[in-house]
């Protein structure tokens, strides 16, 4: 009873499985080659593409040389190698210039004969004569040597120092010739100076130069240093709005 049960139950199932869809076949279920011809077919419908040409299949474009290819005659290897020697000599051929000639596979490139000849090296020592002592001591002696100091001596000219010229003209005191007559410092007082506001005095009218030397020039141009017109010396040393000779002194005597 048990067994009858059973069976009914295992034919039940059975009835209720699915079928397989085509779809499913493929590898494991039908011919491989069958498969792959249906999933191309399939690709082609969804994408719109061209089928995938099948395995072994030749393309339309052909040469000369792939014909023979395919045919696999021992006549037409040996054509094909032959060209492909010629092709090769071919790219290695040049008639650049002068550097070289055409060969071909069997015999190799050589140089033009139209190629100028080397230069010949005609001293071996590789020195220039000035620099070699044998070609030196051949072309010069001492007594040559001699005779050439004599006659560049000969054209020497001996110029003897002379005095300097003197300046032409009223140039104006010269504050240097000032500078070394003196001795005494700054500061110090040698001339007497009188008058009112002499610093104010001095103040204001040194203001009016560029420079120390240009007041010491018209101090003196104006009757310094015994005298002080325009009151550039009021400490009676005899140098006007602070102007100092010290650096003339050191530079004539050190």
């Amino acid at each position: 009873m048990r067994f009858t049960i059973l069976v009914a139950a295992l034919a039940a199932v059975s009835a209720c499985s699915p079928s397989i869809p085509d779809s499913a076949a493929g590898v494991g279920f039908d011919d491989y080659s069958e498969y792959e011809a249906n999933r191309q077919a399939r690709e082609v419908v969804l994408t719109g593409a061209s089928a995938i040409p099948p395995a072994g299949a030749v393309s339309d474009e052909s040469t000369a040389t792939s014909g023979r290819i395919a045919t696999g005659t021992s006549e037409d290897s040996a054509d094909l190698a032959r060209e492909t020697q010629a092709a090769l000599a071919a790219t290695r051929t040049g008639t650049s210039g002068t550097t070289g000639t055409t060969g071909t596979a069997e015999e190799p490139l050589r140089a033009n004969p139209n190629n100028p000849p080397p230069e010949t090296v005609e001293s071996a020592s590789g020195i220039s004569s000035e620099n070699d002592f044998n070609a030196v001591g051949d072309a010069r002696s001492i007594e040559s040597d001699a005779a050439l100091i004599a006659r560049n001596r000969e054209q020497y000219q001996v110029i003897q120092p002379t005095a300097l010229p003197a300046r032409s003209g009223n140039t104006g005191p010269n504050i240097v010739e000032y500078a070394l007559a003196t001795r005494h410092p700054v500061g110090t007082k040698v001339y007497n100076r009188i008058g009112l506001n002499k610093q104010a005095r001095y103040e204001r009218n040194c203001a009016k130069y560029s420079s120390a030397d240009r007041a010491q020039i018209d101090f003196l141009a104006s009757g310094g240093p015994n005298r002080d017109k325009m009151g550039l010396d009021p400490d009676g040393d005899g140098y006007a709005c602070g102007w100092n000779p010290e650096p003339f002194r050191i530079a004539v005597n050190g």
